[in-house]
This record gives C-alpha cells, sequence and structure tokens, in this order.
C-alpha cells in the first residue's frame, strides 16, 4: 500500500470512530483563540482554558490588549508557564495587530505568521479551527502518531506537515489533524501506547505495534 492509500485508510477509521465534534481548546473569536494558541505552548489545552476566561474578561479584543498592563497580564497567564515570554508575545500580537491589520486578525498564512509568537501551527491551527481553512496542526501528539505510523524519522513540523499534505487532499487536513491529535492523546501515548487496542495497529510501521 502507498503513502497516499495509506493515510486515506487511516483517514477512514479514525474518522468513523472519534466523536464528531472535537475540540481542545475553547471556541472563542478568531483573536481570543489565536491568543489561546499561543498561550498553549508547553503547557496544556486544560491549563489554557483554566485561565483564558480573565484573561479575555480584562482583554477582550486586540485593543484592549495592545495597550495592557504587562505585569497584569504575566499574573493572569502565570499558571500556563513560560509567562514572561507569553505575555510579551500575546501583547505584542495585539499590537502588531492593531497597527497593520486595523484590529483585526488577519486570514493569510504569510500575514499571521508575521505576528509575533505565531509559527505555521498556531497559524493552522486558527485557520482549520475558526476560519474554515485546510489546515494541518503538527503538535507533538500529530508528529508522534505521524512518525510511529508511516517511520517517517523525523520531528521536523514543516516536513511532516508536507509529508501529510502531499499525501491527503485538502478538503481532509482539518479532520485528519483533530482525530490524530486525539488518537495521540488518547492510544498512541509518548511512552506507554495502548497498541493492543489500537485501530491502526495492522497499518503502523512502528514495530512496537507488531
Amino acid at each position: 500500500m502507498d503513502n497516499r492509500a495509506k493515510i486515506r485508510r487511516i483517514h477512514e477509521i479514525l474518522d468513523q470512530g472519534s466523536p464528531e465534534d472535537i475540540s481542545f481548546l475553547q471556541k472563542r473569536d478568531p483573536f481570543q483563540f489565536l491568543i489561546s494558541v499561543i498561550l498553549s505552548a508547553q503547557t496544556t489545552d486544560e491549563r489554557v482554558n483554566q485561565v483564558s476566561p480573565e484573561l479575555f474578561a480584562c482583554y477582550p479584543d486586540a485593543s484592549s490588549l495592545s495597550s495592557a498592563d504587562l505585569e497584569d497580564v504575566k499574573r493572569i497567564i502565570r499558571p500556563t508557564g513560560f509567562f514572561n515570554s507569553k505575555a510579551r508575545h500575546i501583547v505584542d500580537c495585539a499590537k502588531a495587530i492593531m497597527e497593520r491589520f486595523g484590529g483585526a486578525v488577519p486570514v493569510e498564512m504569510e500575514d499571521l505568521l508575521s505576528l509575533p509568537g505565531v509559527g505555521r501551527k498556531t497559524a493552522n491551527c486558527l485557520r482549520s479551527n475558526v476560519l474554515g481553512l485546510p489546515g494541518i496542526v503538527v503538535d507533538t501528539h500529530f508528529s508522534r502518531v505521524i512518525n510511529r505510523l508511516f517511520a517517517l524519522g523525523t520531528r521536523d513540523p514543516d516536513k511532516v506537515e508536507t509529508f501529510v499534505c502531499s499525501n491527503l487532499d485538502p478538503e481532509s487536513w482539518n479532520r485528519f489533524s483533530m482525530t490524530v491529535n486525539l488518537h495521540g492523546r488518547n492510544i498512541c501515548h509518548a511512552s506507554r501506547q495502548e497498541c493492543m487496542i489500537c485501530p491502526l495497529k495492522g497499518l503502523c510501521s512502528d514495530p512496537e505495534a507488531k
């Protein structure tokens, strides 16, 4: 089975076995969701969901966050870890959105990548989850699962994204991203993957799955 046929079969299996609606971060407007994704680096989505209500009650949009007191932002987001750099990133991101995009979160990938704290994972997460545009979100869970399934031999997120995009039609990217991520969280764990109950066992290239 070639890679394209294999990835389509994986998509079918995970699609059928996953909930219709999969979400990890609370669904919000584009600006608040973008800030939430930036905060999710090096922490859990659950922790971000815990601190984001207070953050957005105080600073609900780019205008208010761009002029926020940095120390107050640090206080609110402290539980997410790396709060010094994250606070600077989200305030600077809000300032850039105000200064260069009139307060509205841009849609194009190039524009999103120009914002402080925004990389391809963050941009794709926003585009696919909120803006309804095709995107492959390569986080640690997604990269781990794809590497085990295909023995890619690289965790470089750009290479993982390119591999998947070249073997799967764009209309399937969003759903595939979410189901693979969920599979990584629930079954294909980093250190204790549950291969015996994995629906993808027969398609996996990881020797541990045999």
